[in-house]
Formats: structure tokens, C-alpha cells, sequence
């Protein structure tokens, strides 16, 4: 088991269950069997299309709900204040859940100013809907405004993170403000596995470059990350991370495979990145 990274209140388990691309029954036996087998910590979002199989497969799961941190994310066309609420609205509708523990702002809108959107989110928190409110895909410039102008502590900026891409100016933004890091695409859609070093490394630990990989991004401070799979096996050996440190070498080894850094999702509504 994995342990739990504090941020402005909340504890939020390291390793997590992304299910973007899982759909229908996919998806609920993914997230059920997942529940099943250790993990505590599911992400989904609106735009995946999948909630009403995310909250089956909770229902599904021997765990009690509130053993569970189950986040869903607003995508920015809801971003102003009212679509916003309601669109948390609609999800819990889907998911069958009187409240997520964490919503996220998917996507930073340029055309809603930051406030409004960090009005409504913290309406939403007042109303129990969201135990904890957060932000996704936000730059450093994105991140200071949107904690200037929230009367509720942020936890989460959840943005793309894995060993080919530098995200150290941003991680020391949201270690400034107490909030977590969440890396998707933590296994850079599999290129990690026939990455070498990590393959190496792997074998003086008894583990796979994936594991390495995830390793790597948790045992930063303040960093989750929230693989993606519908093997089980993978699904499995992600959470299969806790028994092993990697040493300060092998920390800046990985490190290192960033180069110039590689932007795996860069959206043409995409904020001007901070590198």
C-alpha cells in the first residue's frame, strides 16, 4: 500500500485510478476490481463519459463510500458561475453520489475570469457537493491567480507529469500554495516500458520500468499520480510501488530523461505553459 499525500486538508492516497478512454461495463469492472484490490483513489471527469459506469463500479466495490476519494472534473465550457454548479449538479447525478471529494476545474477557460470560476467552485463546497476543490491543467501565473481569489483552499492541480517533461517550476508553484501535484499520464502513455534506464533500474528493485516510473513521481513531495489502465495485471502492479526507494542516483537518472521536455497533451485550448 501506498501512502497518502496531505494538502490543505485533504489526504488524498498517492496512486489513483484514471479512467479516462474506460467506458461501460469496461470501466465499472476496472474501477470495482481496483477498489477490490487496494486501491482508495478514483479519478473521472464529465468529458470522459463515464461516470454512471465510475459509480457503478464503486457500488460494486466491498468498500464503504467514504473509504473511497473519488474525484470528477468540470469541463470549461461550465466554467462561469451557475453552469458551473450545475454541471456538478449533473455529475453526482450520473455517478449516483451525494458528493465527490474532489472537483477540479478540467480545462482553464480564458474567456471566464478566474474569480467567477473560484466563486462558483467554493459555492459548490459550501452546498457538500465537494468535500475539496482543486484545478486542472493550470500554469504557475493560472495557479496564484486562482489561489488569490478563492476563499477556499485549493489542494490539486492535476496536470500532465512524467519523466520526459520538466514540471519542476510548477511543483514548487503548488508546494508554495500546499497543494498537490496529481501527474496524468504518469506512464507517458507507455513509453515508459521500453524506456531503458528505467528498465534497468527496475531489475536491481525486482520491479518494471512502469513501476519505476511511478515510483519516481510519488516519492516527490506532494506528487499523486493517477495511472490509467483496463489490465488487470497493470492495474495492479501500479499500486505495487510501496516496497522499494529509489536512490538519490536513480532519482536524478529518471529525472535526467526529461531533456527538452515532451508535452504529450498540449489542446489548442491549452493555456501558454510554463514551459
Amino acid at each position: 500500500m501506498v501512502h497518502s499525500v496531505t494538502a490543505n486538508g485533504a489526504s488524498i492516497p498517492a496512486i489513483g485510478l484514471g479512467t479516462w478512454d474506460l467506458r461501460g461495463e469496461v470501466c465499472a469492472r476496472c474501477v470495482c476490481e481496483a477498489l477490490d484490490g487496494g486501491y482508495r483513489h478514483v479519478d473521472t471527469a464529465a468529458m470522459y463519459d463515464n461516470e454512471e459506469f465510475v459509480g457503478e463500479g464503486v457500488r460494486a466495490s466491498s468498500l464503504p463510500r467514504e473509504e473511497i476519494f473519488l474525484t470528477t472534473k468540470v469541463w470549461p465550457d461550465n466554467a462561469a458561475d451557475g453552469d458551473f454548479q450545475r454541471s456538478v449538479e449533473q455529475s453526482l447525478k450520473r455517478l449516483g453520489m451525494d458528493y465527490v471529494d474532489l472537483i477540479l476545474l478540467h480545462w482553464p477557460n480564458a474567456d471566464i475570469p478566474v474569480p467567477e470560476t473560484m466563486k462558483a467552485m467554493c459555492e459548490v463546497k459550501a452546498r457538500g457537493l465537494a468535500r475539496h476543490v482543486g484545478v486542472s491543467n493550470y500554469t504557475t501565473a493560472l495557479l496564484d491567480e486562482a489561489v488569490a481569489s478563492c476563499d477556499e483552499p485549493l489542494v490539486v492541480n492535476q496536470v500532465e507529469y512524467h519523466p520526459y517533461l520538466d514540471q519542476t517550476a510548477l511543483l514548487d508553484a503548488c508546494r508554495k500554495h500546499g497543494i498537490a501535484l496529481t501527474a496524468y499520464s504518469p506512464l507517458a502513455k507507455g513509453r515508459v516500458f521500453s524506456e531503458q534506464i528505467l528498465r534497468d533500474i527496475g531489475e536491481a528493485h525486482g520491479k518494471s520500468a512502469g513501476q519505476v516510473a511511478l515510483r519516481w513521481l510519488i516519492q516527490q513531495q506532494d506528487v499523486i499520480a493517477i495511472p490509467r489502465s483496463s489490465r488487470p495485471e497493470r492495474i495492479a502492479e501500479a499500486l505495487d510501488i510501496g516496497d522499494f526507494t529509489l536512490t538519490g542516483r536513480e532519482m536524478d537518472a529518471v529525472s535526467n530523461l526529461s531533456g527538452a521536455g515532451e508535452r504529450l497533451v498540449n489542446l489548442d485550448w491549452a493555456p501558454d505553459w510554463d514551459r
